[in-house]
């Protein structure tokens, strides 16, 4: 009979019968981030690993996010102690992915990510047409005008969200398609939001091919989508080799707070253009950024806990992501076509919807769509200067915040 009464227990204690609803929705979202990824190819190395985090954090009873000194025992919470030598000690425990997630938490993974991608990143079309400098710029309205936008739905709605100004900051920044900046920003700006804010900016940012192309479509006309543009001229690797330190003196001075994102960055491109550490840049392009991406991906999936995530306040935050995504995108393609009206050689105004900081994806997307209308239709190098600009105007814009909200 104990032996029946035994095996009836630890089946009434198996995740199947402790599942609640909420993390079934988000296995659901698991699933389907997989299939995005994988069905799709809707950037899979960043869905991949998130989806998976996800599919981890709604396992019930798993602990795998517990808090260190936190152990869940028949649903009690306890800290665990260890006997030593007589001596009573705290013994510090906690899920796997919570201490991957420190990462994020600390702000350590986000300048880590940045330096792989200066590594990775041509700033060569940006320097040959600094113009496209203002679309990258450009992009951040949608920054601001979620900003705004939070603030607006905690006065008039604050029971269904209410947001505090600091919170709402790190909210808008989600518009940039900068994860590893939203996670800076939200990390001295809203920890408590930090998690839907991460899962947000990561999850919009690998829907760049959805996004974008209904976006740019609505504001622009087909002879505008087939505009041609000219060769870029070259750029000496003096000049690329100045831009980085110029760079990061001129933004750091201008935004102190920011400096870790934007130093990061520039040193990866300085180890791209100088020549001289090749091994160096290497390792920050591939090894590096791959093993950050890995942890980082993961870690913010494992966030989205159904019991925490499903309540209204997060998925506003959700919404007001989009709306940030959309307002960026639509933002670059309007001054693209503001520009025009003053410039002799037309530009593309499609390449203002690359503006938003997901590089290179919104520069692919909005390469294929020009091709879609003219198979002949260049426009993918263009297309870089305001999405590498836009990874700077979306670090600017988090300093801005940053210099405006903490403490």
């Amino acid at each position: 009979m104990n032996i029946f009464q035994s095996l009836i227990d630890f089946i009434l204690n198996t995740g199947f019968f402790t599942i609640a609803w909420q993390q079934l929705i988000m296995i659901g979202v698991a699933f389907l981030f997989l299939y995005l990824a994988i069905k799709k190819d809707f950037e899979p190395l960043l869905l991949v690993p998130i989806a998976f985090g996800i599919l981890l954090a709604n396992i019930p009873l798993s602990g795998i996010m517990n808090a260190p000194g936190h152990v869940l025992i028949d649903g009690i919470p306890f800290i665990e102690y260890q006997l030593n030598d007589g001596i009573i000690e705290m013994k510090e425990v906690g899920g796997f992915l919570r201490w991957l997630y420190q990462g994020d938490y600390l702000g350590i993974f986000p300048p880590l990510i940045f330096l792989g991608v200066g590594a990775m990143t041509d700033f060569g079309p940006l320097i040959a047409n600094p113009k496209t400098l203002l679309l990258g710029a450009a992009a951040q309205v949608g920054v601001f005008l979620t900003f705004w936008g939070a603030l607006a739905i905690s006065d008039i709605a604050p029971a269904l969200a209410f947001y505090t100004s600091q919170e709402a900051a790190s909210i808008g920044i989600i518009g940039g398609a900068d994860g590893p900046t939203a996670i800076y920003l939200a990390t001295r700006l809203a920890p408590k939001l930090l998690p839907v804010i991460a899962l947000s900016a990561y999850s919009y940012m690998a829907l760049v091919p959805v996004i974008i192309p209904p976006v740019a479509r609505l504001f622009t006309t087909k002879k505008e989508r087939m505009q041609k543009m000219e060769q870029l001229k070259p750029v000496s690797k003096t000049t690329k080799i100045l831009f980085p330190i110029v760079t990061t003196l001129v933004v750091a001075l201008i935004v102190p707070p920011v400096t870790p994102l934007i130093g990061m960055l520039m040193m990866g491109n300085l180890f791209r253009e100088s020549g001289v550490v090749e091994r160096l840049s290497d390792t920050a392009q591939n090894a590096l950024i791959n093993i950050v991406t890995i942890l980082l991906g993961v870690s913010v999936g494992a966030t989205a806990n159904g019991m925490d995530f499903i309540q209204s306040r997060t998925i506003v935050v959700f919404i007001l992501g989009c709306v940030a995504f959309a307002g960026g995108t639509a933002g670059g393609v309007l001054i693209a076509k503001i520009m025009n009206l003053f410039l002799k050689k037309k530009i593309n105004v499609l390449i203002g919807a690359a503006g938003v900081s997901a590089v290179p994806m919104a520069a692919r997307v909005v390469h294929k769509m020009a091709q879609k209308e003219d198979p002949n239709n260049w426009v993918l190098m263009h297309a870089m200067g305001p999405n590498v600009s836009g990874v700077i105007g979306s670090a600017v814009a988090a300093g801005v915040l940053l210099a405006l909200y903490q403490g």
